[in-house]
Order: structure tokens, then sequence, then C-alpha cells
């Protein structure tokens, strides 16, 4: 049996697991936790790693090995290679104002043409314009840029490389022409630093103490991977449910949305991978449960015993400010309060359904139509989050059996370098439990007239 290892080096933390090559059947798996903040220091990254290779068990049978992580982000190098500063985070809105100049300066429909993407405070092009701005002493230090995944692949190999996927959420590389704008990343930062060599799907990072190192990837890239089958295939929409939430689908064409709500990335296999990021996911369901000082089970109980709609009270769940839309500075808002809805009961519901409705206005940004929602992620764990899904998104959802599905796209990654095929090996589907219910318009009619 010839076995592959995935990372998944996440906001949160740090997971490896290993599979068998050829079937992807799971062996072991481990992890350790990353520091909280939204700005940290990268030798965290691979101090986490080093434990969670430890925790599964190590990787001395493991023959190649893909690192995946967070998207978006700044780690900026010096001349020899050495941190800069503190990386900043995709979640760190210090850069929201860069962004909108940056967009201000060349108009939307520009950005949207020119990188795919219109810039925000998570695109690693808002953050060195941050940079230049606030510190410019360490700006003028910086001799190279680069993103998590790019930063640990970099560990392994001693090479500084990225995939096409990663490189589409920097705001200066093209997913239409496969090429890096330097004037792009110059006129943010005031100089011209070192981007990583970008590597096709199949090419070979380097080597680690003897193992093959694939190309890796960002997080949304590798889920897409590690869901199972031929990425794309069916036509289905994938939304995740982590530290942030995301819509995404595979595409043959690179798209360009000037509005801002749709980000025109490239996936991990040499397509494309149109997504809507916000900011708030997961977080909402914890934040909500410590209000109410229940266990997220129990958030979920007292959720589904509530009645759909929590008789008007709505959460608008922009708790760290969001992304899209586009509200660095927004809070979380509840309306709707009055005697008979102040319950932990109906602040269970509207938790819940604030958070689908805010994902089901990002399904709806990608423009197609799909048949099906396949939810995963940690929030998808939530029996709420699951049985009042179908009634939100208006269409039946499939819910994989949990697991560590960015870990699993890039042990798949792995494996297709081990393989030299010209697809992914073909890995069984992980089980899906099917969900339905009625769809009931009036939860997303109601979250509509207090969205901004």
């Amino acid at each position: 049996m010839t076995l592959v290892a995935g990372v998944d080096s996440s906001t949160q933390s740090c997971k490896v697991v290993i599979r068998d090559a050829e079937t992807g059947e799971a062996v072991r798996e481990g992890a350790a936790p990353h520091p909280p903040g939204t700005e940290v220091a990268p030798d965290a990254w691979w101090n986490a790693f080093l434990r969670a290779v430890e925790r599964a068990g190590g990787l001395s049978d493991v023959a190649a090995l893909s690192i995946a992580a967070q998207q978006h982000g700044m780690i900026c190098l010096d001349e020899r290679g050495g941190v800069v500063r503190d990386a900043l985070l995709w979640n760190d809105t210090r850069s929201a104002s860069a962004a909108a100049d940056l967009v201000a300066e060349r108009g939307a429909r520009w950005w949207a043409e020119t990188v795919g993407s219109v810039p925000v405070a998570s695109f690693t092009v808002a953050k060195l314009r941050w940079l230049a701005e606030h510190e410019p002493d360490n700006a003028r230090r910086t001799a190279s840029v680069c993103l998590p995944h790019d930063w640990l692949t970099r560990r392994l190999t001693g090479g500084l490389t990225t995939d096409r996927g990663d490189a589409s959420g920097t705001g200066y590389w093209s997913p239409a022409t496969g090429e890096y704008r330097h004037d792009v990343l110059k006129d943010a930062l005031g100089t011209l630093p070192e981007p990583p060599r970008v590597l096709g799907p199949r090419e070979q990072a380097g080597e680690w103490e003897g193992r093959a190192v694939a190309s890796g990837t960002g997080d949304n890239m590798a889920a897409m991977l590690g869901v199972g089958g031929t990425p794309g295939a069916s036509g289905d929409i994938v939304v995740s449910i982590g530290t942030s939430g995301t819509a995404f689908a595979v595409a043959d064409t690179p798209s360009a949305d000037p509005s801002g709500k749709v980000a025109g990335f490239a996936d991990a296999t040499g397509r494309y991978l149109p997504l809507v990021c916000t900011l708030n996911a997961a977080r909402v369901l914890d934040a909500t449960a410590s209000l109410l000082g229940v266990s997220l089970e129990r958030l979920s109980e007292l959720a589904l015993s509530a009645p759909p709609g929590a008789d008007g009270l709505v959460l608008l769940p922009y708790l760290e400010g969001e992304r899209t839309p586009n509200l660095p500075d927004a809070a979380g808002s509840l309306h709707g309060l009055r005697p008979s809805t102040a319950t932990p009961a109906h602040m269970a519901r509207a938790a819940v359904e604030g958070l689908l409705c805010h994902l089901a206005d990002a399904v709806d940004a990608l423009g197609p139509d799909p048949e099906r929602i396949l939810l995963i992620g940690g929030g998808a764990r939530s029996e709420a989050v699951r049985r009042i899904a179908p009634a939100v998104f208006g269409r039946p959802v499939l819910v994989p059996e949990p697991g560590e599905y960015v870990a699993t796209g890039a042990a798949r990654q792995a494996a297709w370098l081990l393989a030299g095929t010209p697809d992914p090996p073909e890995w069984a589907s992980a089980g899906r439990e099917r969900y339905d219910a009625e769809p009931v318009p009036r939860i997303r009619e109601r979250y509509a007239e207090v969205r901004p």
C-alpha cells in the first residue's frame, strides 16, 4: 500500500491525514491548534504542523504529501528569507480602506477583468498597500511575498512556489492569462517583490526528507478535491461552514464579477472556481451558544424546537464585520425582538437561519441554479443546520460524512502527483446523507428586509 499525506493548515488548527494513494481509504490522522488572532508568527504554523504529524503517527511510511492552507493573507520575507513581520491573515480587516482605495483608483470592472476579483480587505494586494502606507520600513525590507501554503511548502522544500489556485486569491495574478500582474504588485507595495513561482496542478514543488511534495493549494480548492469523485462534474454547489463561509463550484471558464461578490479564482485541476466568501460562519453558532450558556448540541435542539422563521426574529450575522457584502466595520444585529421572541429557542433558531440566509445569498450570487447543495465544514455537523438548510436554500441538501475534506483534498493532490495521470485519481466518495424540506420563502424574505 502506497500512502500519501494531506495537510490542512487552517485558521484555527493544522490537520494531517494519511490515506491510501490508490483508494483514498483513511489510515490515520492528527491535529494541533494554531494561536488565536488575525496576526500570527508563521513559525507557529510550522510547529503545529510538526505536532500534528507526530500525533498522526509520523510520515516515515508516506511517499508524498501536499499542503493546503487558508487563502489570502500576507507573509513578507526579506532578502535572506526571514520573516519581516507577523503574517496578516485573511480575516484581518485593517486593510479595508486600502482595498477601497485600490478599487477607487482603477475601478471595480478593471479589477474583475484584470485579476478576476475585486479586492477586499482579505486579499494580499490590499494588505500590501496597507503595509506600504503604515509600515514603510517593513515594506522596503520586503524582498518576496507569499501565502500560508507557500510558506509551509518553502519550509519543506526550500523553494518559493505556489499553485494557480492560491495565486488567484492574491489580487495580482490573473486566472484568465495565468500570469502575474507585476504592475499591480508594484503599485500596491511601492517596490516589486518576488512572488512565488506558480506550479501546474501535477507539478512537484520539491522533496522533504525523501518524500515528494506536491504543489499544494488553497483550502477551498483542496476542499473541492476532497469531496470525492470528479470535481464539479455533478454541477452541485459546495457550501462550506467553517471559520469563514464559502459557496463555490467548478467552472470551465474564468469569471469576472464587477460587483465584487464573486471571486474569480482558479481551482487545483486546471479549471476555475468562482467563489463567494463570507467572514462569518460557524462562529455565529459558537457565539450564540456562548451567549445562551449552552453547548452546540443544545443550541441545535433549541433551534429545532422553535417555529420556522422564529416568529419574525432575525439575526444579521455580521459579528466580525463582513466580506460579502463588503462591510468590514459592521456588527451583528438582532431584529424583531419582542417578549414573545425573547426566548433561548427563538434566539437559537434566528442564529441558524441567519447564518443559512447569509450563505443562501452567497449561493444566489454564483448565478447557476443548482439542483442540490453539498454542505461541508464543521458547522454542517449541527443537526439544526442540516435540517433547516433545505428550507432556506429551497433545494435538497447533501451532507457527506464528517471529515477533513481540505486535508483529504491535499492528500488526493499528492496521490495525483505520484500517479502522473491527466486527472486526479478516482477515490470513493464519502457517504452522503440527504436532507429534504419544504421551502419556507418567508425566512429569506424577512432576512432581506433587515439586510443592508
